[in-house]
């Protein structure tokens, strides 16, 4: 029984969620051959300050600041 866990930027709609468990989870079906009602996933939310990429906050990372604030808007 494969058991997932995700960890993303806070602000992802349900549907993303929800196709993006259905994608893994096929996957986990067809690459180990695991059943699909047996495949695990947790979903953890993360919000831009509590992750540092390259010892930068997300949330103060130039580079990052159109996906930070495109994942406020949902």
């Amino acid at each position: 029984m494969p058991n997932i866990t995700v960890e993303l930027l806070a602000g992802r709609s349900l549907e993303q969620r929800k196709a993006f468990a259905r994608a893994v989870a096929d996957s986990a079906v067809e690459i180990l051959g695991a059943r699909l009602q047996d495949v695990r996933m947790v979903f953890t939310e993360i919000t831009a300050d509590d992750v540092a990429n390259g010892g930068v906050l997300a949330s103060e990372d130039a580079s990052r600041a159109g996906v930070v604030a495109a994942l406020k808007r949902h």
